[in-house]
């Protein structure tokens, strides 16, 4: 009888999503149906049991077919073990099972948005389990967390495993899309078959080179622009990892949040631990349906709200010009041709502070090298300020150089063990940022900086995987806490500066793109999506990048770096680097007549098409990594305008290969239907209609050629 009532519930609560109710309690009081535009999310309770989840997938659904349950809606270690656990801990009677039961349920409203709060409690200890689904219906994203509590008067509990969310998935065959890679070689694809077993995807030392982002087809449902895709990503940028466990019956359960291996949490009584989010999402409009709606989320959702709506400024950074070789003079000349060429922020690099000759010293002390600059940095400022530039400046805080003042007199700041060796990478160690002597003693030192000089841009960097992560002076219940403890302090570092100096722009810099997540994005304000920035590699970096998150989080620098020894035209690298946060990375002072006069038309064409490409959706129309040649297109919100990059990669003779017998018509996506457009450098005048669905051939002939064309509507 109860399931019949939870079914007529959920029957009602279909009827009731046409009144626009993201979140439905059914009839019983005991059941919800959370509905995004394309999805439909279902949960049910029972008294003295865990909540359980219903179904996942397309709104479609006929929700009298479904039967029984997926799976428990937190996942726990205890009684069977068939499912992977979200929680796990220990209680001071050294019980390891939990067993949770239903308590109650609300619905919130959070930042704007209707959020199902499901208490939960275990039938004898004191933890309290709070699960949260916050609904975001334009996105086709709902965001999930848990908060866990010691409810208990005088012990701890030790968390051993606390997951952000889980889901399941009815039994089928299902493939996996996710992102990984290497230092220079960021973002690569990856589709695996999941097979009955457990695969994991896990991040040990705050380094990725790619990011948590994922996708879950049904196998052979291959297409961009069609077919049904779960997909998500973590909000996490310390150690995070992924599960994804296919059942012997055929069901995939996928789990995620932080990677606890080596780590734990000691909850004191009335403590309390809340994970990071995980968004997880449904489109019945394939990978295409995927980075519109992530791309969507973060530029609206996600980035900081003080800079969210801003476009983007041309940069120029200083590095590959000078090295650690910094003095105003050489910067202020660099500044003059960066202004002359159209740039907006001017950024010194790494080497302006105390002792930082070159990478062996320096490090952590964070005061200008009076060598370099006998009068500070403002007196340099002020005159680029005077040629209508911003000033921009690299730190990498969460490092320091054992050849540096600060280690000298602070040799237990670090993280290290006793009786171990202290692992250095490019002659660095990494600060405990757990420590809050560490955090005060950060925070004052960019206090100081910012307050003292006109800076508008920090490129904030981090260059080596954490080691070594002993905390010795901590409690000893507290010491396997350190890499959440240092997440939570480098969060919290930045916010409080962004908080203090609203107006700075802040860039997320880790290796090239070795730590790209939602949760830094959250809190900073573009990712520095590699250290190669050859226009080839950066072809492919790129088309992947833009699966997960939008262009106006990449920023793309053109440099005099040629990896593979192709010796691509200063055009092709300016193209490339303009679907993106367009930067310039050269030793412009050596740039002749001509090279200057490319770069300022390049820029300004990027300055009229900006707006579209970092704000508009974007479309990956053809993918290099099946094809020798890469088209993107971005159409702007009202749909008057579309700018349409064409990179040609290799080229090969007529008919002798598959890809050159291949039609080179491309069909749009984005468009009007119902206006006419008019396309750069083409003639005549074309509905939209016409460009969706009978498509157009883009002429760019050679290799490692390409061409902007911008369209129009009439």
């Amino acid at each position: 009888m109860r399931y019949l009532i939870s079914i007529v519930s959920l029957i009602l609560a279909n009827l009731l999503y046409s009144q626009n109710k993201p979140i439905v309690t059914g009839n019983d009081g005991s059941s919800w149906t959370l509905y995004t535009r394309s999805s439909v999310y279902q949960i049910r309770a029972s008294e003295g049991a865990p909540v359980q989840m219903v179904f996942f997938g397309d709104k479609s659904q006929d929700i009298i077919l479904l039967r029984g349950r997926l799976g428990d809606e937190i996942t726990v270690r205890g009684g069977y073990s068939g499912a992977t656990p979200m929680l796990e801990v220990l209680f001071p009677d050294k019980v390891r099972d939990i067993e949770l039961i239903y308590d109650r349920a609300e619905i919130k409203e959070i930042d704007g948005y209707q959020t199902l709060v499901i208490y939960q409690k275990d039938k004898y200890y004191s933890l309290s389990v709070i699960g949260y689904i916050r609904v975001l219906p334009e996105y086709d994203i709902l965001e999930k967390w848990m908060e866990i509590t010691n409810i208990g008067k005088k012990e701890i509990i030790k968390v051993e495993n606390a997951q952000s969310a889980t889901f399941f998935l009815p039994s089928d065959d299902y493939e996996l899309t996710h992102l990984s890679g290497r230092w220079g070689y960021e973002f690569q694809p990856n589709v695996t078959r999941l097979t009955q077993g457990l695969k994991t995807i896990q991040v040990k030392d705050f380094k990725s080179y790619g990011s948590s982002f994922f996708a879950i087809r049904p196998a052979g449902e291959y297409a961009e622009t069609e077919g049904r895709v779960w997909f998500g990503t973590l909000h996490y940028s310390g150690n995070w990892r992924l599960d994804l466990e296919k059942h012997i019956w055929g069901e995939l359960q996928v789990t995620g949040g932080i990677n606890f291996w080596d780590q734990d949490i000691s909850l004191r009584p009335g403590q309390h631990f809340i994970s990071p989010k995980m968004s997880i999402g449904y489109t019945r409009d394939g990978m295409e349906g995927v980075s519109l709606n992530l791309a969507a989320y973060a530029r609206e959702k996600i980035l900081p709200a003080s800079h969210r709506d801003k476009p983007r400024p041309v940069l120029y950074n200083s590095w590959y010009a000078t090295g650690m070789n910094v003095n105003e003079e050489h910067q202020l000349a660099l500044a003059e041709v960066a202004k002359e060429i159209g740039v907006e922020m001017f950024v010194i690099d790494d080497g302006w502070f105390k002792g930082r000759v070159n990478d062996k010293g320096g490090l952590g002390d964070w005061t200008v090298d009076k060598n370099k600059f006998p009068n500070g940095l403002q007196p340099m400022i002020e005159k680029i300020n005077a040629m209508g530039l911003d000033f921009g400046i690299w730190i990498e805080p969460e490092m320091v150089n054992p050849n540096s003042d600060l280690y000298k007199v602070h040799p237990d700041w670090v993280l290290h063990y006793p009786n171990r060796a202290r692992l250095e990478g490019r002659n660095q160690l990494v600060l405990n940022l757990a420590r809050e002597d560490v955090y005060k003693y950060l925070y004052e030192s960019f206090y100081k900086l910012l307050s003292e000089n006109n800076i508008k841009f920090i490129k904030w960097d981090m260059n080596r995987a954490i080691s070594n992560p002993g905390f010795p002076s901590a409690k000893e219940e507290d010491q396997r806490a350190v890499r959440i403890k240092y997440v939570e302090n480098l969060y919290r570092l930045i916010e409080s500066l962004r908080e203090e100096f609203p107006d700075v722009w802040f860039e997320n810099c880790s290796s090239g793109g070795g730590r790209v997540d939602l949760g830094i994005m959250s809190r900073t304000d573009f990712n520095w999506a590699s250290d190669n920035t050859d226009p080839v590699d950066r072809i492919f970096i790129q088309h992947s990048y833009l699966n997960a998150f939008p262009a106006n989080t990449m920023i793309s620098w053109i440099t005099h770096e040629d990896w593979h020894g192709h010796n691509h035209s200063l055009e092709y690298k300016l193209n490339v680097a303009m679907a993106g946060v367009l930067g310039i990375g050269y030793d412009i002072s050596k740039w002749n007549e001509k090279e200057k006069a490319i770069a300022k038309e390049k820029i300004t064409q990027y300055k009229e098409i900006r707006n579209t490409v970092q704000f508009g959706n974007h479309y990956r129309l053809v993918s290099p990594y099946e094809n020798n040649r890469s088209i993107l297109q971005f159409v702007s919100k009202d749909l008057s305008e579309s700018i349409v990059f064409v990179y040609n990669l290799a080229e090969y003779p007529g008919g002798y290969t598959s890809e050159t017998k291949k039609t080179k018509t491309v069909y749009l996506r984005g468009l009007s239907p119902d206006r006419s457009y008019a396309i750069e450098g083409m003639e005549g005048i074309y509905k939209g209609d016409y460009l969706l669905n009978y498509g157009i051939n883009f002429s760019v002939s050679g290799a490692f050629r390409s061409r902007i064309f911008k369209i129009t509507a009439q």
